[in-house]
């Protein structure tokens, strides 16, 4: 009777950490509802960004200027941004203010759409989209429907896929 315990609690605990690693097709209302700021200091909610994406492919990427990973993958970036011109790249920084954000947005000469959480990866923000590491890739197809939630540096080939099955 014990092995059966034991043997339930393992599956209970392996669909938890399944589920939590899901792959989702829509953000959620808290990540839809939080507010994020635009490069000229304004407020905006993270819906309102959305909607000036409908009917493209977006490449979002959540970095930080501070990230040595984010950094290391800026030439992947830069490369995917050359064999997809037709995509959108949505840039969300982690960083503490706004002038750190903005140097590495020119540090880094970054293309693209730039936006700044309020409280960095562990706030509201990064909570709703469930963000555990930077950098962080979600693409979004032109319907708005997330194809691809959870990727990071290393993941440029399941990236590139992706994109490449969206054309």
């Amino acid at each position: 009777m014990e092995f059966k315990k034991l043997i339930a609690s393992l599956f209970v605990a392996f669909a938890s950490i399944s589920c939590s690693n899901a792959q989702k097709e829509a953000f959620s209302i808290e990540a839809l509802t939080e507010k994020i700021v635009s490069i000229d200091g304004n407020q905006i909610t993270f819906q309102e960004v959305l909607n000036q994406y409908k009917g493209k492919v977006v490449v979002m990427e959540v970095w930080a200027s501070w990230c040595g990973d984010c950094v290391n993958a800026m030439p992947k970036i830069k490369e995917l941004q050359s064999n997809n011109p037709d995509v959108s790249y949505l840039f969300i920084s982690m960083d503490k203010t706004a002038y750190k954000w903005k140097d590495g947005i020119q540090k880094h000469q970054l293309k693209g759409d730039h936006y700044l959480a309020l409280d960095g990866m562990k706030g509201t923000f990064g909570k709703a989209i469930d963000l555990d590491w930077i950098p962080r890739y979600i693409i979004i197809d032109k319907t708005g429907k997330i194809i691809l939630y959870r990727a990071i540096e290393t993941d440029f080939e399941k990236i590139n896929t992706t994109l490449k099955s969206l054309k």
